[in-house]
């Protein structure tokens, strides 16, 4: 602040006021004291922005193995299930071939009758879980379904042809259970 002598009519600069465009600047020791001040809060502001990361990837580390381990059991438990269901449809074979055992019956056409129910309640039990056989006589043979156990020669059947089929072969929807063996014809 400026005031006036009036006695020699002069501006006189109070001397409790400072001089912004002759003021010195600060030491040096101010200035690495007030920068390291600033480093040390930024420093810390970065300490504690890393470990609030490292404690949400901990948690969220632990909680992907909990859902992991949730997933595993209840895929476990999907599968204890299901095993289940599909036992459940083979029961009642069972039940008939204990009957057919405690029949004590020796007529051969009414044990083949039994036989044949039998052999119908097991095929529709697999039908049901989406079992299928696979048509292998007088198919042509194809590898990735039929396993070629034998080759005749004969004029009977084109060449390549499924002239026999020695067990049954099953799919499950697109997937292959087992291939059927089968006799192939081969030309002469």
């Amino acid at each position: 602040m400026v005031t006036w002598n009036k006695k020699s009519n002069e501006e006189v600069a109070d001397p409790t006021q400072l001089d912004v465009d002759h003021e010195l600047p600060p030491s040096e020791g101010e200035e690495t004291q007030a920068a390291a001040t600033t480093g040390d809060v930024e420093l810390e502001k970065l300490r504690k922005e890393r470990d609030q990361y490292l404690d949400r990837l901990a948690r969220l580390q632990a909680e992907f193995d909990n859902f992991r381990k949730r997933n595993a059991r209840e895929q476990q438990d999907y599968r204890d299930y299901a095993l289940v269901e599909a036992l459940k449809g083979f029961l009642p074979i069972l039940d008939s071939l204990d009957r057919a055992a405690k029949s004590g019956s020796t007529d051969p056409a009414q044990m083949r009758s039994g036989i044949e129910l039998i052999d119908r309640q097991f095929h529709d039990a697999l039908s049901k879980l989406g079992v299928q056989p696979i048509e292998a006589e007088g198919q042509s043979f194809d590898p990735n379904v039929h396993q070629a156990i034998q080759m005749e020669e004969t004029d009977e059947a084109p060449d390549n042809t499924v002239i026999g089929e020695l067990q049954r072969g099953y799919r499950i929807k697109d997937r292959l259970l087992r291939p059927a063996m089968v006799r192939v014809a081969r030309g002469k």
